[in-house]
This record gives C-alpha cells, structure tokens and sequence, in this order.
C-alpha cells in the first residue's frame, strides 16, 4: 500500500518529506542528488525502479536510502570521479511552469469553504490550502472513488485521494476526521472529511488536483469565488 500511495503522490507538494526521501527541484540532476546525499545514480535508480537515469520530474519524491534487504554501494571515489559520465539533463519538464489540465477537462466544486492562503505556483507549490476552522466540511471536488483514506504518508495528516478518472485524481491533506473508505464510490459536493492540522501548523485543507500524473492548477478547473 505505502508504494502504491508513493506512487499517487509523485509530485505531491507538501513541504515536509519524510526521512529516507528527497523530493526533486528545479534544475536537480539524479547524479547531483547522487552525490548530495552521499549514494550513487545506480542506487537511486534501483531503489525508486526508474527506467532510466534522466526520467526524474520536478516534485517527484526519491527514495535515497536503501529498501529493507537491499544494500547501498558506496560512492565512487574522488579519483575515480572523473571517468563519470556527463550529468544527466536537468529536469525541466516541469521545472516550477503553471500547469493547467485542458479546458473543460474536469469541472471542480470548491472543496471548502475559506480563504485561500496559498495558491499554485508550480514550483514551491502545487496545490492550494484552504483555511477556515477546525472541522469545517471537506468535500469530493468532482465525482469519483476513495484511492486512499488514512494517515500513513508522514507530511499530509489524516489524507484523503479521490481518482475521478483514468486522467484526474485530487488529493485534501491535513483532515482532523476522515469519513469515508477505500473503494468508496463518492459523488461531487459529497462531505468526505473535516478541515484539520494534522501534520500542518495551522487548519487548513491542502487541496491538490493531478492530470495524468502531474500536478495543475485547480484555478482553471474551479468556479470563481
């Protein structure tokens, strides 16, 4: 399950990554984080199953320390440093742009009530929070079944994953109480939690809209305030 989960929050943009992961910026090369955090590219391309060591994405979360039962090859020396090969290319295919799902793709209920105090950027953020009081209703933006509906990715608190369809899926972080299950089918507007801290300073709803696994921005997709 904690794979899965992985996997669906590629990209996810929290600010707290938990121990053991890194989570790719702007202009981050996998042999630059190679050797950031003291472990080589062939480690981090086993350990996070890549299909290559240029298909890292801006957002995307790595593992850079070894599974259970795998062990970690020690880096290359300084002396040998130099028979590397160059670098891979930067990531740049999401390298903090505005990202927008085509129009009229997906049409989005506001998830909550409240002020916006963070907006999408793409870069330092990518989804909204939404702050207003504790247990202010959550509910599903769009139609769709319950991916995941629990607290066990450290950073996002009792977590909410609604996949809509083959293309959309929308993540609500940082919920005081879940109220709904896995495989739930949910309709739009439909209450699925109340607005929290968990795992977050203040109460707010992180609200994150995915298009073929890559974070965009809600804006376009939600109706004006």
């Amino acid at each position: 399950m904690m794979a899965a989960l992985l996997v669906l929050l590629t990209a996810c943009g929290t600010t707290k990554v938990q121990p053991g992961y890194y989570r790719v910026e702007s202009g981050d090369t996998l042999y630059q984080i190679a050797r950031k955090e003291g472990t080589t590219v062939s480690n981090l391309v086993r350990w996070n199953k890549l299909s290559n060591s240029n298909s890292i994405e801006v957002g995307q979360l790595l593992r850079v320390e070894p599974p259970a039962g795998q062990a970690r090859t020690s880096p290359p020396s300084k002396a040998s440093t130099k028979a590397n090969p160059k670098p891979a290319p930067r990531a740049t295919a999401s390298s903090g742009k505005r990202r927008t799902a085509p129009p009229g793709a997906i049409s989005l209920v506001w998830p909550a009530q409240g002020k916006v105090t963070r907006g999408y950027d793409g870069s330092h953020s990518n989804g909204i929070v939404i702050s207003n009081s504790a247990g202010t209703p959550v509910v599903s933006a769009a139609p769709g079944t319950v991916a995941y509906s629990a607290s066990g990715l450290r950073g996002y608190g009792h977590l909410v994953i609604v996949k809509h369809n083959a293309s959309f899926l929308s993540i609500y972080a940082h919920n005081s109480k879940l109220l709904v299950k896995e495989g739930q089918r949910v309709s739009q507007g439909q209450k699925i939690a109340e607005m929290g801290n968990s795992d977050s300073k203040q109460v707010g709803l992180y609200f994150e809209l995915r298009y073929d696994g890559q974070a965009v921005d809600p804006a376009g997709s939600l109706p004006p305030k």
